[in-house]
């Protein structure tokens, strides 16, 4: 499976802005519209969750990263605060953990999960788009197509249009993978990966031609 360098900068930018601007935010919005009451409520109640599913995500990420049991926790997590934004990271993380394990099934479990909940355009885009890439390794190429199409956020038009390259050239459509590379790389110039992928898929094309 290919490393997701630039979608992880992406998960970090977002874990990083709701550390540092969530929950200034939501307050700001609570004392907008409720004065001084919606802040005292939202003193008890909101700001209290967020907390304490902000320090247990942490705690769940790290224990994921040492360890195995470390799984099983950031399960747990993710069914106890399935309606927050947190869940749906761990479950990528859980995802990454799972390919890693060379189980497809699982890391295919968890990214429908972040499709099909999440509700900002950037997490869901990239778990659409590693979910495509699950798919190509399961051998579920329709159904890869069908998860990168879903992703309609321009800023991942070059990933989709590689995925789909990666696709094609699985089912040995050489004219159209060589069309989705070019256009991916367009959008991303400086994909070394992408051009070495565009420049093999040349030599493919050559031996195919003479066998």
């Amino acid at each position: 499976m290919e490393r997701y360098e630039t979608e992880e900068q992406q998960v970090e930018a977002i874990k990083r802005f709701w550390k540092e601007n969530g929950m200034a935010l939501a307050i700001g919005a609570v004392l907008g519209l409720g004065g001084l009451y919606g802040w005292r409520w939202y003193n008890e109640q909101q700001i209290e969750a967020q907390e304490s599913a902000s320090f247990a995500y942490e705690k769940a990420s790290t224990n994921l990263s040492e360890n195995e049991k470390g799984y099983s926790q950031a399960q747990a997590y993710v069914t106890e605060h399935s309606d927050t934004g947190y869940a749906y990271l761990m479950s990528l993380e859980l995802a990454q953990k799972a390919i890693e394990r060379k189980d497809l099934s699982e890391a295919s479990k968890q990214l429908r999960f972040v499709v099909s909940n999440a509700d900002i355009s950037t997490i869901k885009a990239i778990a659409s788009i590693r979910l495509a890439r699950v798919q190509i390794e399961q051998g579920q190429f329709e159904e890869a197509l069908k998860s990168v199409e879903a992703v309609v956020d321009e800023a991942f038009a070059g990933q989709v249009h590689e995925v789909k390259g990666d696709v094609y050239l699985a089912q040995q459509l050489f004219d159209k993978a060589r069309a989705a590379y070019s256009a991916a790389l367009e959008k991303n110039s400086n994909d070394r990966l992408l051009k070495m992928k565009l420049d093999s898929l040349t030599s493919v094309t050559a031996v195919a031609a003479n066998g």
